[in-house]
């Protein structure tokens, strides 16, 4: 049987669609030749923070970047411990060892994979500086409690919502409810840039202009440099493409929603969750999917199946964090984190694009139908 290949993601098939809109937004910008922050940038800051709910927005030049300015601005040092998760991306640890602080990893709840609520108040010494949740795959994590931990202790919250614009818990925006919001503009994300890029959100005034300060190497006015920043500057091209995308972005998580919604109803029909071979996610409040990623038995085997019949599929993340060879001295070993593990083992995530169609997801599902009815064809 011939099986049409699914990418995984296909930002060819998003960029037809607005490649006018493109063209003349960047036009203006060719001909005045400011290209590096500028009214392109803080027009995007405006509309990211409206978005978002959040009194100020300051674009930076990555999704890392928001996460190292935003533990700058917090004034996190060496010696100091910030609590996070040990299931994401590497940037939200790696930024913390950059300031030489010491990550503290905790484990995450198995339905959503999101940070553990009940393991942050535990994991919280005199040393902790800061908390660190990360909104997993376009979910929030459960920000109630941890909101309640984080008051009661004294400690700010920086949100890692790179994966998660537009998402909301209890009709709060991502990026609102903490001390500071962070997200990322990389090309894959649902708001994506033509390179990379990345805001941080605040609503306190104070914060919002030290973050302002050390996003210039930390001078005000100019020459002068009351604190030592970097160059975090986001550029005004990125800027430009973000506002043309960003007037699509709830259509499309829109459409994410649905395909989402339609491969549960596909995996159900094929008799793939009864026994749960396939669990799909768990949605709680408005989820945005930049990723479906799916529990399953045999992962490795089902991926290996998959790519060989032409659908795009990946593995987020196969080692947790507190396993990472860079991360040996922090002196965690197998078993400490055993959700976070099992995760890593156990997950695939699947195309699910906007522009992905029903006869693509259900070529996906016939695919995924086949390798658990022992086809190999």
């Amino acid at each position: 049987m011939e099986f049409q290949p699914v990418p995984l993601l296909d930002l060819k098939a998003q960029y037809a669609l607005i490649k006018d809109e493109i063209a003349r937004a960047l036009e203006p910008l060719y001909e005045s030749q400011m290209f590096v922050l500028g009214p392109e940038v803080q027009a995007l800051e405006d509309e990211i923070a409206a978005y978002s709910q959040c009194r100020h927005a300051i674009g930076v030049t990555s999704g890392t970047d928001a996460l190292l300015i935003a533990l700058m601005a917090l004034g996190v040092a060496p010696g100091d411990e910030v609590i996070t998760t040990a299931y994401t991306f590497f940037a939200t640890a790696g930024v913390i060892h950059r300031l030489g602080a010491r990550p503290v990893f905790v484990d995450i709840e198995p339905e959503t994979f999101n940070i553990s609520p009940d393991r942050v108040e535990a994991a919280i010494t005199p040393k902790t500086k800061a908390i660190i949740p990360v909104h997993l795959y376009g979910q929030c994590a459960e920000m109630a409690p941890i909101l309640g931990v984080a008051e009661k202790h004294g400690l700010p919250v920086i949100e890692d919502a790179a994966q998660a614009i537009g998402a909301e818990y209890q009709g709060r925006r991502a990026g609102s409810m903490g001390t500071v919001g962070c997200f990322s503009f990389f090309p894959t994300k649902n708001l994506g840039g033509f390179g990379d890029g990345g805001m941080v959100t605040v609503n306190d005034d104070a914060l919002a202009e030290k973050l302002r300060v050390l996003r210039v190497h930390g001078m005000e006015p100019k020459y002068y440099h009351p604190m030592v920043g970097g160059n975090f500057r986001l550029d005004a091209i990125q800027a430009a493409v973000l506002r043309v995308k960003l007037r699509h972005l709830d259509d499309w998580s829109d459409a994410r929603k649905r395909n989402a919604e339609r491969y549960d109803r596909l995996f159900d029909n094929a008799g793939l969750t009864d026994g749960r071979v396939v669990t799909p996610p768990v949605k709680q409040s408005r989820h945005v999917f930049n990723q479906y990623v799916i529990r399953v038995q045999r992962r490795d085997e089902l991926k290996r199946f998959l790519s060989e019949n032409g659908v795009g599929c990946e593995v987020y993340y196969p080692v947790p964090l507190h396993l990472q060879e860079c991360f040996a001295d922090l002196g965690y070993k197998p078993g400490d984190l055993p959700v976070s593990e099992e995760a890593a083992q156990t997950t695939l995530a699947l195309p699910i694009y906007p522009e992905l169609t029903g006869e693509m997801q259900a070529r996906v599902v016939d695919c995924v139908a086949r390798f658990y009815n022992g086809l190999d064809t």
